[in-house]
């Protein structure tokens, strides 16, 4: 697997992993990435938002996002806390049970 990259490079790749496992609970929920330029190079925050609903702050560690992204266990990990937040945004969100066209 891979491990490593650059600042945007795990941002990136964090974006699309949350995106990717919280929407297997629900299509329409989204991951944010804060954009906060005191995180720069070091850290991201991150939440998951259904509408106008939306998780408290997640914090990663870039060091440790970026050296552990390619182990499946830490992802595995990762995937079921991301999971457990969608699903707790789902049951708290009233739009969650509105049908998507």
């Amino acid at each position: 697997m891979f491990s490593g990259g650059s600042y945007d490079d795990v941002k990136r790749w964090l974006r699309m992993f949350l995106n990717s496992h919280a929407k297997r609970e629900n299509p329409r929920v989204e991951a944010v990435l804060d954009d906060d330029d005191e995180r720069e190079g070091r850290s991201y925050g991150a939440w998951l938002r259904l509408g106008e609903h939306s998780t408290g702050l997640m914090e990663f560690d870039y060091h440790e996002v970026a050296q552990h992204r390619g182990e499946l266990a830490w992802c595995a990990a990762l995937a079921e806390r991301v999971r457990q937040e969608a699903r707790t945004l789902l049951a708290g969100s009233t739009t969650a049970n509105v049908r998507a066209r």
